[in-house]
């Protein structure tokens, strides 16, 4: 005959499942004081990101034209305008080395939508390029500023 163990009923051996009210209250809670503390330091800098976003962009193409300048010996024309970095443009100045590869991959959009504008010759330098910022229109303030690259660069 074997001896007879004595076992708690299975019940009191199972491991806990799932989280107490109370438990979940902490983490809902601390989570609220996060959102609280971060939330408006981030919420104001959208506009002042974008406005990053941009004068990097305008630095990017600026990149690209000195290299078209480099291979060609001119700028792309206000006519033959930004896409001269994507496809091989037509008419004049015409480019005698244009890279096979282009100098971009596309031309970006501005952060508000709308295109970069690119006029050759400038008046700030050899080109002007810039955004009109987030109302689309020339001058503003602030985010609503236009933002050139030669300003961006100095």
């Amino acid at each position: 005959m074997k001896p007879q163990v004595n076992r708690p009923p299975e019940s009191a051996h199972r491991p806990q499942t799932g989280f107490t009210l109370i438990e979940i209250m902490v983490v809902m809670v601390i989570l609220g004081l996060l959102v609280a503390i971060v939330a408006p330091n981030i919420m104001g800098r959208s506009d002042q990101a974008k406005v990053t976003v941009a004068e990097t962009q305008l630095s990017n193409i600026a990149n690209a034209l000195d290299l078209y300048r480099l291979d060609n010996s001119h700028y792309p024309s206000t006519q033959q305008g930004l896409q001269a970095l994507v496809t091989q443009p037509s008419g004049s100045p015409e480019p005698r080395n244009w890279n096979p590869d282009g100098y971009l991959k596309n031309v970006p959009e501005d952060p508000w939508g709308a295109e970069y504008q690119y006029v050759s010759p400038g008046t700030e330098g050899p080109y002007d390029l810039y955004s009109y910022g987030s109302d689309g229109q020339e001058g503003g303030d602030g985010d609503a500023a236009d933002i050139s690259v030669w300003k961006a660069r100095d």
